[in-house]
């Protein structure tokens, strides 16, 4: 990992977090992100494959699905996050595992635009099976089970993890982004 940059302060919790998270991705070098008014939102997320079904989350008035997880929180873990997430959603408990991959998403939500930084980790949660629905403890979301091989007319957002979630399962964790969604 590359060093401090100058003048940031060692013991600064912000940059202690911020080596953590490139650490648990890999990143070569890692700097304190700015505050400005837009803000970057880093999610934890979790690949859950049991009998070749991905299990898939979704808002009930939304037809796009999504990785289950959610927000890691300052100073959390982002195993931690993610295993949180998965209990917050369906009251189990989960084992996050291997990282996986990095997806970046740039994306337009009624007229507001949003930057997530995903961490896309092995999710391993004991007791779900794809014969059972999923058990979904927020009234505004679902979950449910997808082939792999039907990502695409899952509607998976962020849509890049249609291309290199397969890859990434197969062993060659990576990046993608949706480079187009930051041209205005």
């Amino acid at each position: 990992m590359g060093s401090c940059p100058v003048g940031t302060d060692l013991k600064s919790s912000r940059y202690e977090y911020t080596l953590r998270l490139a650490s648990a991705t890999g990143a070569r070098y890692a700097f304190p992100m700015k505050h400005s008014k837009h803000r970057m939102e880093i999610l934890a997320r979790g690949v859950c494959v049991v009998n070749g079904q991905l299990l898939l989350c979704h808002s009930r008035d939304a037809t796009n699905t999504y990785l289950p997880g959610g927000h890691v929180e300052f100073r959390e873990p982002v195993r931690a996050a993610l295993e949180r997430e998965i209990a917050e959603e369906l009251g189990l408990r989960a084992k996050a595992g291997k990282f996986l991959g990095c997806v970046e998403h740039v994306f337009r939500q009624k007229g507001v635009w949003h930057t997530e930084i995903n961490l896309v980790f092995a999710l391993r949660i004991p007791g779900l099976r794809p014969d059972a629905p999923p058990p979904a403890q927020e009234e505004w979301i679902e979950f449910r089970w997808t082939p792999l091989a039907r990502l695409r007319q899952a509607k998976l957002e962020p849509a890049a993890l249609v291309l290199h979630l397969p890859r990434w399962l197969r062993g060659a964790p990576g990046f993608a982004g949706t480079e187009e969604g930051w041209r205005t």
